[in-house]
């Protein structure tokens, strides 16, 4: 689990953060790290065969299996990762995807 407002690592039975003290469930709290949901959709439609979305996301392991397809093949097999991408791109704008790499919920 970790901080809304500054990412920090918290444990389960945490009330309030040690870095910055933000109460962990309050709900009116704003998480300045949480990556943008629309930045990361529209990086996948547009950019997605170089695994832009998820280098965003910060899943680098996608990220770079879909730049290596692209590139390790010229560009012929670029439509692959291009559909893999949207696809993933639709489940982040549709909420199937909604946290980062770090669990740190997309904000909208």
């Amino acid at each position: 689990m970790y901080c809304r407002k500054c990412g920090a690592k918290l444990n389960e039975d945490q009330e309030v953060c040690l870095k910055c003290g933000t109460i962990v469930n309050d709900p009116k709290a704003v998480n300045g790290n949480a990556k943008s949901k629309i930045a990361a959709g529209i990086l996948g439609i547009f950019l997605g065969t170089f695994g832009v979305h998820n280098f965003y996301l910060g899943y680098t392991g996608k990220g770079t299996g879909q730049l290596l397809i692209t590139i390790l093949s010229c560009g012929i097999l670029s439509f692959v990762s291009w559909i893999w991408a949207v696809i993933e791109s639709v489940m982040i704008l549709t909420g199937s995807i909604n946290a980062d790499a770090n669990g740190v919920p997309l904000s909208e």
